[in-house]
C-alpha cells in the first residue's frame, strides 16, 4: 500500500538555523534590509528532483518561523543540514515528529554522521540527490515507513543530470545573495578537507548551456543582485569553466550585465591570467581562497601542496590586480605548528591586504584523511566536530591547545581590530581600482534604491560620525571616488562588515576562552586523580615484591 493514497504530497522543505557565525553578518546585511546571506540551494535543487506532481513549500528558519497553517498542510517534512546546524535540525525533527509528520533529511551532516541521526528521522537520504532521491521515493511509493538511502558503490552522478532548482520557492527579498552551482568535487587532496570526501576527487561541471538555464530562471524571476557560484573550487576543471565562461559572456552582454558573482577558487586561479581575464568580464567580483597558513611546512604536512608552488602574496596581488576581490581562509593549530602561528597569520593578512579574513581553529571533521590519522593516534577528543569560530579543537594538537587558543583570540582580535580593518580594505580596492576593466555599456548601471541610500546613510552616521575611525573613513573614501569611482558601492559593502564583527569578535573570545578555562580544569582533575593513584599503585607493587 503507497504511504500517501493518490501519489500526492505536501512536503515542508525546512532549513534549520546557523548559529552565529563568521559568515552570517547579520548587523551588515541588516542594512539593506536582508535577513540571511544565501538560500538553501541543496533544498530547492531536491525540490527540483523530488515527483514535480508534489505540493512544496520551503520555510528557511534563518528568515522566518513555520507558521502553523504550515505545519498543518504538510505531510512530509524534508530537512537539509551542514554539520553547524546540528543543533537546530535535531530540534526541528523532534518538531515535526510530535505534531505526527513523516521526516527525511538528508545533507551533508547526514551523510558525514548518520548514526546521529538515525533513531530520530523516518528517512536518511544521504549522499548525492540524483542518485538516492529517486530510491526514497520509490520506497515511499511502495509504503515503506522508514529507511536509509545510499549511493551504489559509492557512485558519483553526472550533473549534467541535475535540473534546474525550484528557485521560485524562495524568498527573494530575504537574502543578500543567490546561489548557482556550476561543479561539485574538487581535484586536491588536503588532509583536512571533507569536500573530497562527499563529493570527490574528480570535479563533475554541468553543461554551459545547463547553466545558462538556472540564470534564465532567476532573470525571468526578477533576481538582479550578486550570485555566489558555490562551487567548492570553481576552476577544478578549468577546461570546462572556460568553455562556461565563453557562453556566459555573450549571455550577460545580451541581458545587461544582470548580475555580478563570486566564488571560491584554489590559489592557482592566479597563474591563469586568462582565466581571470575571462572571470572579470563575466563580472567575477570576488573569490574566496583556501590559503589556510603562511607557515609551508604545516602547508606540506596537511598535502596542500598547491600552495607551496609559488608564493601565495605574490597570488593574492595578481588575482587583486585583475580586478578581483580576494577573500580568504585561514587556519591554526596544524601537528607540528611553531609558537606566533597567530601573529604569523596576522602579518600575512596585513602584507597582502586581504579584507575579509575567515579565521578558525583545526577541526578534524568525520571521515577526512585527518580524522582518520588521529583516531588511529588516539589523539581525537570528542566525536563531534563544527566548523564554527567559536568552538575549540576537537583533537589534541601537537603544541598546548591553550597557547593555540590564546594565540587565535589575539589574531582574530587583531584582524577585526576596526582601524585596521578599514585601512585594509581601502589598500585592496586602491589596487582593484587600478585593474584594468572591459567596458560592459550603460546597462551595468543599475537604479540606486532607497534601501541602498538609507544603508549608505547608516554607514556614513556610524563610521564616519560615531566612531574613532570617523577621520580614516572620509579620507579613505574621498581618495576611493578619485582613485575607484566604479568600486565606491562594493567598498562601502565590505566597510560595513565591521558592523559585524565589532560584536563578533567578542562572541569569539568569550566563548573560546570560557572553553579553554573547563578545558584547563579537565586536565588539572586528570592529574590531580592520577597523583592521588600513584602511591597505591607503588604500595601494591611493594606488595608484590
Amino acid at each position: 500500500m503507497p504511504l500517501f493514497g493518490d501519489n500526492l504530497m505536501n512536503v515542508l522543505l525546512l532549513y534549520p538555523r546557523f548559529p552565529k557565525s563568521f559568515w552570517s553578518f547579520e548587523k551588515t546585511i541588516e542594512l539593506l534590509g536582508r535577513k540571511a546571506m544565501l538560500p538553501p540551494l541543496g533544498l530547492i535543487t531536491v525540490a527540483a528532483i523530488l515527483p514535480q506532481e508534489w505540493n512544496y513549500k520551503l520555510v528557511d528558519l534563518n528568515v522566518r518561523e513555520v507558521t502553523e497553517a504550515e505545519w498543518n498542510w504538510s505531510e512530509m517534512v524534508i530537512c537539509s543540514a551542514m554539520i553547524v546546524q546540528k543543533p537546530d535540525l535535531l530540534v526541528q525533527i523532534q518538531e515535526a515528529k510530535r505534531r505526527g509528520k513523516k521526516v527525511a533529511v538528508g545533507g551533508p551532516y547526514p551523510t558525514a554522521l548518520p548514526h546521529e541521526v538515525s533513531d530520530f528521522a523516518d528517512y536518511l537520504i544521504l549522499d548525492e540527490g540524483e542518485l538516492t532521491i529517486p530510491l526514497f521515493v520509490e520506497a515511499v511509493a511502495q509504503g515503506q515507513q522508514s529507511g536509509t538511502f545510499r549511493a551504489p558503490n559509492g557512485e558519483r552522478p553526472d550533473v549534467t543530470i541535475t535540473p534546474v532548482p525550484r528557485f521560485e520557492l524562495l524568498e527573494f527579498d530575504a537574502y543578500a545573495e543567490m546561489s548557482v552551482q556550476f561543479s561539485r568535487g574538487c581535484p586536491f587532496q588536503c588532509e583536512f578537507c571533507d569536500i573530497i570526501v562527499l563529493y570527490g576527487r574528480k570535479p563533475r561541471t554541468k553543461a554551459p548551456e545547463q547553466l545558462l538555464k538556472e540564470l534564465d530562471y532567476l532573470y525571468e524571476l526578477g533576481w538582479r543582485r550578486s550570485i555566489f557560484m558555490v562551487d567548492d573550487n570553481f576552476i577544478g576543471n578549468k577546461r570546462n569553466v572556460k568553455l562556461f565562461l565563453k557562453e556566459l559572456l555573450p549571455w550577460m552582454v545580451e541581458h545587461k550585465y544582470p548580475f555580478s558573482f563570486a566564488t571560491e577558487a584554489s590559489v592557482d586561479l592566479a597563474n591563469d591570467q586568462e582565466l581571470m581575464d575571462e572571470m572579470v568580464k563575466c563580472n567575477f567580483g570576488a573569490v574566496f581562497l583556501g590559503i589556510e597558513t603562511p607557515d609551508e611546512a604545516s602547508l606540506a604536512l596537511t598535502q596542500k601542496h598547491q600552495n607551496t608552488r609559488s608564493s601565495l602574496s605574490e597570488a593574492v596581488d595578481r588575482i587583486a590586480a585583475t580586478g578581483i576581490r580576494v577573500m580568504a581562509g585561514f587556519i591554526i593549530g596544524f601537528d607540528g605548528e611553531k609558537t606566533g602561528a597567530g601573529k604569523r597569520i596576522v602579518q600575512f593578512v596585513e602584507q597582502t591586504n586581504i579584507p575579509t579574513a575567515v579565521f578558525s581553529m583545526l577541526q578534524a571533521l568525520p571521515d577526512t584523511a585527518l580524522w582518520h590519522r588521529l583516531t588511529k593516534e588516539g589523539r581525537m577528543r570528542v566525536e563531534g566536530a563544527n566548523i564554527n569560530q567559536t568552538t575549540l579543537m576537537n583533537f589534541v594538537p601537537t603544541r598546548p591547545l591553550e597557547e593555540i587558543a590564546y594565540e587565535y583570540m589575539d589574531a582574530f582580535d587583531e584582524l577585526y581590530e576596526p582601524s585596521k580593518f578599514l585601512d585594509r580594505t581601502y589598500r585592496h580596492f586602491l589596487t582593484l581600482g587600478q585593474a584594468t576593466y572591459p567596458d560592459k555599456g550603460e546597462g551595468r548601471k543599475k537604479a540606486i534604491s532607497w534601501i541602498v541610500i538609507q544603508a549608505f546613510l547608516t554607514i556614513c552616521w556610524r563610521q564616519g560620525v560615531v566612531r574613532s575611525t570617523r577621520w580614516q573613513f572620509w579620507r579613505n573614501l574621498w581618495s576611493m571616488l578619485q582613485v575607484n569611482p566604479g568600486g565606491v558601492s562594493s567598498y562601502l559593502g565590505v566597510c560595513a562588515q565591521i558592523e559585524h564583527f565589532l560584536e563578533y569578535r567578542g562572541i569569539v573570545r568569550k566563548e573560546i576562552e570560557l572553553q579553554v578555562a573547563e578545558f584547563l580544569i579537565g586536565e588539572a582533575k586528570v592529574k590531580a586523580a592520577a597523583v592521588a593513584v600513584e602511591p597505591v599503585v607503588a604500595l601494591a607493587e611493594t606488595a608484590v615484591s
